[in-house]
């Protein structure tokens, strides 16, 4: 067996997190809002009606929604998270009630991520 590379143990470490995260509400994908007074002040209790709304019309069962607070990108807000499982989380920005729809449509349930309103893919991580 060929030796583990620290890429191949971040790949796993990733993997394992992201999977008991979303399995803990036994859901099969998550999208978190970022709600700090920034988030707010950008409209992202407008992002959560719509986001709540779409959910409610196309019977959305399997998608864990919540909330988290300042992500540290003030200029970026408001924003969302969608965590898919098995999937790289992918980090949304400067939204609108018009594009988080698009984004439930062809992300969480087409299986595609919506490039256009997309800053990043993956997760942050701080090394010691």
């Amino acid at each position: 067996m060929p030796k583990l590379k620290v890429e191949d143990l971040t790949r796993i470490q990733e993997n394992t997190r992201r999977l008991a995260k979303l399995r803990k509400g036994g859901k099969r994908a998550k999208i978190t809002i970022h709600m700090g007074t920034c988030g707010i002040a950008a409209g992202a209790r407008n992002i959560m009606a719509a986001l709540s709304n779409i959910i409610e019309e196309e019977n959305i069962s399997d998608v864990l929604v919540t909330t988290s607070g300042c992500a540290g990108l003030c200029s970026m807000e408001p924003m969302a998270t969608v965590e898919i499982v098995g999937q790289s989380p992918v980090k949304y920005v400067k939204l609108t009630e018009n594009k988080i729809v698009k984004i439930i449509k062809g992300h969480v349930l087409g299986g595609e991520v919506v490039k256009d309103y997309v800053l990043a893919v993956g997760c942050e991580r701080t090394h010691m």
